[in-house]
């Protein structure tokens, strides 16, 4: 540490600790249980757990929290000093082993820990319903990760309540707040602002969390504004939690519609995701008035992590890079510059104070092709030219670089959700990873709760580069990571008052906030003749969506269904119901978009075949003729080919069923309304169904409730396509996976054409301010 920077902090250690006393105490406290709120006038509040053995120093008549126990204030204690320059001083007094956990980020953790599978974890040694341990309480794997890896950013995911979760915090906290130089966690969380369809809502009612429309649904709405206040109202509940991060926003382009993470992006428009972006961040990371610390920093800030650069939306074919078969992403329209606005022109050029998104995570594909300076097809967390070369050297982006989870560890089958995603270097050991990654320019591995491995890298750059260069570049991750602990007040204050945090998640005004915003992401397709809206009372018809067993993303099987696809509950405040067609007024069908699988089929893989299959966004089977072959990407070390292409192969919908819903449906009602429902989860071909519908209303995941009051015409539809619904599979395959808004759209009986920003009202197609806006020619970065 050099002391010369911080004139006034040495005169306060050299000088006598009787003297720091002679001014008049200021501050006052007050306990609740353990932990001890501390009031500066004019400055920050502190909390402390007396149980973590933290004093206090008064200097100037103010209070800070001695988190070294040495009996001086330090300049990273000093909550009067910037971010930056408190960050490089506790950089400089970590241990490189300190260091190593700092950029440990934790797998998964649920609270309380699961009984079994890949997120389980115990309590004394045993599984939580029989240890009698409370659900706020560490479990052994998170004592042992924290106490011994010094792992401080922790991801979590599902919470027993709110109130669970702050006390789980505070536990948490302080634990390590009474290990060595008392650093804070930080923890995160992916989105989990999503809807439940069967959930009620009424608006003098709170919830356990307010509910929002999927990012699809978020991106219909075509109004930035909507999406700064979600950020706002999703921060202040994320801080309620103890959530100081989140692993959002995914603002990858979804050039190709078969990839099954669509339902998690903007869309496929660079423009309209780019300000999504933007005001979605600055949502989340701006504290004003008395929350505000500095430059919009503050304690009701929450970090954003970015994702996932450089864009992970172009996979081969449409597949997944969680897996094996998904590894490549490719660029057959030379398009790979415009997958970058929404991180440089949005997520680095906020409109806001804090400037720009406190964290990027790279995404786990090989962007093929696209290292123009060392030529490697490496994952691009492993690549010196897609995170040092763009991301650190042309766009200067200085903040945290992380990893995404996974990807450090063995491959173990091409197939599976949770393996090893170590693309392009696994024949490197474990340390040559780390190592490699880091010196891309990455800070932080996730999924991660060792730090032996960060250590070995460690020692890899010490031998290559010597000690000195290699404890400066540890340092420099660890100022990045530290400085978003410190400038949303972690370090001050951790706690959180779990009858507050009931008090604030799912209350009443941001519960009508969500359910607002679902109202506004429903696309009205078509109207035939004014099908809608249908006034309250009439009778209806649903019929029960069968749904055959299968497996989810994550590979876990779902078993077979048969039920009412609509909470009927709901339904009958607004309709009779009725299982009788012919006595039903109309019909309403709901159903979801097709679901055939990843692109890959380990039953065809036998006989000498490669399991790559097409990925079919039509409800019927579908063979495909005329795809790229042989395949741009390809290489795997549990594969002896390199074509992947799927040419000529077959593959079936899981959900066929839902379109034989829609055509029965349609022939019971004998010429009366059929209203269809469908969720997007991707683009589809909707020429299977829209001959046999009246009305079709599109959504992205909202409350039955806000779709009923679509129906009713309690509420108008105002929302736009986010996407294009292509006329066929054929343009679907003709498409380059780069490449957004280059697909023929399906043009229905009415003459109106499904593209990317089409909508219709009660008065018929919206026109607006909106589709001027964004609905110009795809826009590129040159």
């Amino acid at each position: 540490m050099k002391l010369l920077a911080y004139p006034f902090v040495l005169s306060l250690l050299l000088a006598k600790p009787d003297a720091q006393a002679q001014t008049p105490q200021q501050w006052t406290s007050q306990t609740t249980g353990t932990i001890v709120r501390v009031t500066n006038p004019g400055g920050q509040t502190l909390g402390y757990s007396t149980a973590s053995g933290v004093k206090l120093l008064t200097v100037d008549g103010l209070a800070f929290k001695d988190l070294n126990k040495n009996g001086r204030l330090d300049p990273y204690e000093d909550w009067r000093l910037p971010a930056l320059d408190r960050a490089k001083d506790l950089a400089s007094r970590m241990t490189v082993e300190q260091i190593a956990g700092l950029m440990l980020y934790s797998k998964h953790q649920p609270i309380p820990a699961a009984p079994a599978g890949p997120f389980a974890g115990t309590y004394g040694g045993k599984v939580f319903a029989q240890s009698g341990a409370n659900v706020s309480d560490l479990s052994d794997q998170q004592k042992a990760f924290l106490t011994n890896d010094n792992l401080r950013h922790v991801l979590i995911t599902s919470v027993q309540s709110p109130e669970a979760a702050a006390n789980w915090n505070n536990n948490a906290q302080a634990l390590v707040e009474g290990i060595g130089l008392g650093i804070p966690i930080n923890s995160s969380s992916d989105p989990r602002h999503g809807t439940r369809a069967d959930a009620e809502f009424n608006a003098g009612a709170g919830g356990t969390i307010s509910m929002w429309p999927g990012s699809l649904g978020m991106a219909a709405t075509f109004n930035p504004e909507l999406i700064r206040q979600f950020g706002q109202v999703a921060a202040a509940e994320y801080r309620a939690l103890g959530i100081a991060t989140t692993l959002s926003p995914q603002v990858d382009l979804a050039t190709d519609p078969r990839w099954n993470r669509v339902s998690g992006t903007f869309g496929e428009d660079p423009k309209l995701t780019t300000d999504l972006a933007r005001a979605y961040i600055d949502g989340f990371q701006t504290s004003t008035g008395k929350q505000e610390i500095n430059n919009g920093w503050g304690y009701t800030s929450v970090n954003a992590m970015v994702k996932h650069w450089p864009g992970g939306g172009s996979g081969e074919g449409g597949r997944d890079a969680h897996y094996g078969y998904g590894k490549y992403a490719v660029y057959p329209g030379n398009n790979f510059s415009t997958h970058l606005m929404p991180f440089i022109d949005g997520a680095f050029k906020l409109n806001g104070k804090t400037s720009t998104s406190a964290a990027v995570m790279p995404y786990y594909t090989i962007s093929f092709g696209q290292d123009k300076k060392y030529g490697e097809n490496v994952g691009n967390s492993y690549n010196k030219y897609i995170v040092g070369d763009l991301l650190r050297q042309k766009y200067r982006y200085d903040g945290v670089v992380c990893t995404d989870w996974l990807i450090t560890a063995d491959e173990t089958a091409v197939d599976v959700f949770l393996t090893g995603k170590s693309w392009g270097v696994e024949k490197l050991s474990l340390a040559e990873r780390h190592y490699k990654a880091l010196m891309a320019g990455v800070d932080q591995y996730g999924g991660n709760n060792d730090a032996g491995p960060v250590m070995g890298a460690y020692q890899l750059g010490v031998k290559a580069h010597g000690e000195t260069a290699m404890r400066a570049r540890f340092e420099l991750s660890a100022v990045r990571l530290l400085q978003n602990s410190l400038r949303v007040g972690l370090f001050e204050n951790p706690y959180l008052n779990p009858e507050q945090t009931k008090q604030t998640v799912g209350k009443p005004d941001y519960m009508n906030a969500g359910y607002q915003a679902q109202l506004q992401s429903v696309v009205l397709l078509k109207n035939k003749r004014n099908a809608l809206p249908i006034s309250k009372g009439k009778k209806v018809y649903v019929p029960k969506r069968f749904v055959p067993a299968g497996r989810n993303f994550l590979g876990i099987p779902t078993p077979e269904s048969n039920n009412y696809p609509i909470n009927v509950e709901v339904l009958k405040k607004y309709y009779t119901l009725t299982d009788n067609p012919a006595e039903a007024d109309f019909a309403l069908v709901v159903i979801e978009s097709p679901e055939s699988g990843g692109g890959y089929d380990k039953e065809t893989a036998r006989d000498g075949k490669t399991g790559y299959v097409p990925i079919s966004l039509q409800y019927r089977p579908y063979t495909a003729q005329g795809a790229r072959n042989p395949s741009i990407g390809g290489g795997d070390p549990l594969e002896n080919f390199t074509n992947r292409s799927y040419n000529g192969k077959s593959t079936k919908t899981i959900n066929a069923t839902d379109l034989t819903m829609v055509t029965d449906t349609y022939a019971k009602m004998n010429g009366k309304p059929v209203v269809v429902s469908v969720r997007l989860n991707n683009p589809m071909v909707f020429a299977e169904l829209e001959p046999s519908t009246n009305a079709i209303l599109a959504n992205f995941g909202i409350q039955d409730q806000a779709l009923l009051d679509i129906v009713s015409g309690t509420h108008e539809p105002s929302a736009l396509l986010p996407m294009q619904m292509p006329a066929n599979m054929r343009t679907v395959e003709q498409q380059a996976e780069d490449v957004p808004r280059d697909m023929q759209c399906y043009v229905d009986a009415d003459g109106h054409t499904y593209d990317f920003g089409y909508g219709l009202n009660w008065k018929g197609v919206i026109n607006d301010a909106r589709t001027a806006t964004y609905k110009r020619n795809v826009l590129t970065l040159k």
